[in-house]
């Protein structure tokens, strides 16, 4: 029904009996009268019939107001099409005059308004107060954002012009919703809000999108573990290597189907099944402990000091300048008495020569060096600066060998001398090596060759690891590792004329990680991050940051960021900083973030034709709830 329909003409019959009435004085009207008015509503084309090219419409757009904003217009509709439409809704308008054809999305409303009353007019407000008895007639209204021009030929186009008031609007059907979102794809995230059923998914095998890296953001109890082991699960299914850094041990039992009561109620609701993930492979570091020790494949790992950058460890252990002069003080002569001693390089081996050349401090530590040799030359120094008795050095080849220690010390003349930096600076390299993470004999470092191999799920759990410094060494020797891995794996699969094997990588708690006060003293640990985001995208290499406190998370980190997923955000400052750094969300749906309940959430990735809230599918697996 259109807004130009019109109330019928009473009966002409029944007119004349009420002019006719009994009431004293009152002339009665003669018949010529009716007849008139008979005749006149024949000339005029008789009973009044819908136009056609109002039929079926649901809307009609209405004439702009000073308060109208360009790319929308307001949208009226009957009283009985006001349940039809719903928000987010997608709608075709065909302007009336110029043949043009508009596609929109509905992104306020629909409000129901008194027909010819405003809403607080007093008739309305006292009918209302009495319990709404003489509630008048209404009709709807309803923003409608455009969105495109469709051209003839179906393609869509940025609007250029907009519709002429009262143009008919249409309500598309999710399977032509669907086709404009370009919400197609064998990754399903869940169902859009305001259909009854559309589901809104995306193609994990498009370069264009999962590469270009995720962020999860929300409050706690928002959703965000329902969201990742959902889309891991489906990740998994499509072939996907994950990787992920569970530093709650939440994620440790999704290789068992969930056995929540209102998750096994969601699941039937949607009309899905409950159920494990497959491959799943859980790795905890030597000496800690794993929140699923019941897991079929559990595994332990230790840290490589060589695998990891100088320039990252000064940084993580936040030695002060004083400290990091002396810090890679003793690494230089570290690598000097590696090489005298014929540890490393070792004579005659060209492969070692050649690494040497090829090696970058940036990106590696120094081949071979271990925390414990670096700490016994920390120490040695140490004590030729204080004038101590030679301290005891638990490394083999230099107990042995601490004279010829001593005299490559004291031959460099540019060595700090001042000895209580030095005496900070072994408590902080003794306060990490007594945790026993690194270089531990017969516990072999992660396996990034098996880590990526296609369908793998690989969790590393570092939920009994207190200690934020080695949860970040963790992360960064995971990700250079990762990093070289997928290199490899790109170059192999080039020669075969074939991609490599994508990756996704999740980290959460990623304000830990990379939050804005950390970043600013750790510039090489965030430019290895920069650098895998970057060169990850080329290399099916995908990045997922997972955060509750998205305030945290600098602005670089955002800016690498193309994929969202909003679940409840209740600070209007976060909000408002987001909006920054995210754009194509249009202002309704960042409103509706406070509200969201758990299992809402707002997304926006690269496939999508625009934003859309929706409905989480519930999780198949079963997820650890720690407190």
């Amino acid at each position: 029904m259109n807004t130009n329909q019109i109330e019928p003409c009473r009966d002409v019959e029944d007119a004349r009996e009420e002019a006719k009435g009994d009431s004293d004085g009152i002339q009665e009207v003669p018949n010529e009268a009716f007849l008139s008015l008979d005749e006149d509503s024949e000339a005029a084309g008789g009973e009044w019939e819908m136009p056609e090219e109002f039929v079926g419409s649901i809307a009609t757009t209405m004439f702009d107001s000073p308060s109208s904003k360009d790319g929308s217009v307001t949208a009226l509709l009957p009283q009985e099409n006001i349940d039809e439409m719903s928000s987010q809704a997608l709608v075709r308008i065909n302007s009336r005059g110029d043949g043009r054809v508009y596609l929109g999305a509905v992104v306020e409303g629909p409000f129901a308004e008194p027909d010819g009353l405003r809403a607080d007019a007093t008739p309305i407000v006292v009918t209302t107060i009495k319990g709404g008895l003489l509630t008048p007639k209404y009709h709807g209204r309803a923003q409608i954002a455009l969105i495109g021009e469709q051209l003839e030929d179906g393609t869509i186009v940025p609007p250029r012009r907009r519709p002429k008031p009262n143009s008919p609007a249409f309500l598309l059907s999710a399977d032509e919703s669907a086709n404009i979102l370009n919400i197609r794809g064998s990754l399903r995230l869940g169902l859009a809000e305001g259909y009854d059923e559309l589901p809104v998914c995306i193609p994990p095998e498009k370069k264009s999108v999962l590469p270009r890296h995720l962020a999860v953001l929300g409050t706690t109890g928002g959703g965000k573990s329902t969201t990742i082991s959902g889309v891991i699960a489906k990740l998994q299914q499509a072939g996907t290597a994950v990787v992920l850094v569970d530093t709650e041990g939440e994620y440790c039992a999704i290789n068992d189907p969930t056995e929540d009561p209102k998750m096994l109620g969601a699941l039937k609701n949607y009309g899905l099944s409950p159920g494990g993930i497959d491959d799943t492979h859980v790795m905890h570091l030597v000496g800690r402990e794993t929140k699923n020790p019941s897991h079929p494949d559990v595994s332990t790992f230790a840290l490589s000091f060589e695998q990891l950058s100088p320039y990252i460890v000064q940084e993580v252990l936040n030695l002060n300048d004083a400290q990091q002069d002396r810090f890679f003080a003793a690494y230089d002569v570290a690598k000097i008495a590696m090489d005298r001693l014929g540890i490393w390089p070792r004579k005659g081996n060209t492969d070692d020569d050649k690494r040497l050349l090829d090696w970058d401090e940036f990106e590696e530590g120094y081949p071979n060096l271990t925390l414990q040799f670096l700490y016994d030359v920390v120490r040695q120094i140490a004590a030729i600066k204080a004038k101590d008795d030679d301290p005891y050095l638990q490394t083999t080849v230099l107990q042995t060998n601490q004279k010829k220690l001593k005299e490559i010390i004291e031959a460099r003349q540019t060595i700090p001398a001042q000895k209580f930096s030095w005496f900070a600076l072994i408590g902080k390299l003794n306060k990490v090596r007594k945790l026993k993470v690194f270089d531990v004999a017969g516990i072999p470092s992660l396996n990034y060759e098996q880590m990526l191999q296609p369908g793998r799920v690989s969790i590393i759990d570092l939920s009994d690891t207190e200690s934020p410094q080695i949860r970040n060494l963790v992360i960064s020797e995971m990700l250079r590792g990762i990093q070289q891995q997928q290199e490899e794996n790109y170059q192999t699969a080039m020669l075969a004329g074939t991609n490599p094997p994508p990756t996704m990588v999740f980290v959460e708690e990623a304000h830990e990680f990379l939050s804005a006060q950390r970043i600013k003293k750790m510039e090489t640990l965030f430019q290895q991050v920069a650098k895998i985001a970057r060169r990850g995208r080329k290399r099916w290499l995908g990045l997922g940051f997972i955060t509750q406190l998205p305030q945290h998370l600098p602005d670089e980190v955002l800016g690498l960021v193309n994929n969202w997923v909003f679940h409840k955000i209740a600070d209007e400052g976060v909000i408002n900083r987001l909006k920054k750094s995210v754009g194509g969300i249009d202002a309704s749906l960042w409103r509706t973030l406070p509200a969201l309940a758990p299992g809402q959430a707002v997304v926006s990735f690269t496939s999508m034709y625009r934003p859309m809230q929706i409905a989480v599918d519930p999780t198949p697996c079963k997820l650890l709830m720690v407190d």
